[in-house]
């Protein structure tokens, strides 16, 4: 039975220009951002038409076949569930992408972004000049160090991790999206990839970029990562 993940990051928020730590501040959409999520909408929206119809079809089937696993058909192509975090800028793309399936996005609050503590909206340049000695502790050893009030990237895992099994378990053998946000989509795919959690900052994620990930019991195959459908995607 194939589980299939959409992990997306919200779109952009205001303000975005001046390169901040949001981390758990509620910082709304900008107007650029709800176009970004409806755009990301319409491209889950394809591909559930196009390719999940014909996914049992490939390879990892004929594996299953000659192991005398059972095959089970796929479902519908639609996304069953919605999930996000509390924070409104995913609640708000979630509601972009749940639209065309009649469905409420669910709030998670472990989904939602790291806290930065008190490096929360300040920039590169404004950290490593007031927080010298924090900085460079980060800089060094960003797995575990965690900003002054804040969480360090363990921190974040182990937070974020539980909650995500919860909801693959509720949802075997259906389509799902996840909305949350950079940091917490790129502890996910380090998971799902076995990528050591000191290379988290090598996996990109754009504003309203989607991922997509088959799990065929359990064993996670990612079909696409950080797809973005707009021009000029913003890196913040």
């Amino acid at each position: 039975m194939v589980t299939t993940l959409f992990l997306i990051r919200h779109g952009e928020t205001e303000g975005s220009e001046t390169k901040r730590y949001k981390g758990s501040m509620d910082v709304a959409l900008s107007d650029k951002g709800i176009e970004q999520a409806r755009k990301a909408a319409v491209f889950v929206y394809d591909y559930l038409k196009k390719n999940v119809a014909d996914r049992d079809k490939g390879y990892l089937r004929d594996i299953q076949k000659e192991t005398g696993r059972p095959i089970r058909p796929s479902g519908a192509a639609k996304l069953e569930a919605v999930y996000c975090s509390d924070l409104s800028r995913a609640v708000k793309s979630a509601e972009k992408i749940a639209g065309p399936y009649e469905c409420e996005p669910v709030s998670v609050p472990e989904l939602r972004e790291r806290n930065f503590g008190i490096w929360e909206n300040m920039n590169f340049v404004e950290i490593r000049d007031r927080y010298p000695v924090e900085f460079n502790a980060w800089a060094d050893n960003p797995l575990q160090f965690s900003p002054p009030g804040g969480e360090s990237t363990l921190d974040l895992r182990d937070r974020v991790l539980p909650a995500f099994d919860r909801i693959l378990d509720s949802h075997s053998g259906q389509c799902i999206a996840i909305v949350a946000h950079g940091g917490i989509n790129r502890v996910l795919l380090c998971h799902m990839l076995g990528i050591p959690l000191e290379n988290i900052f090598r996996i990109e994620q754009d504003y309203a970029a989607v991922n997509i990930i088959e799990f065929w019991d359990r064993y996670p195959v990612v079909k696409c990562m950080n797809h973005v459908s707009y021009e000029g995607c913003n890196n913040g």
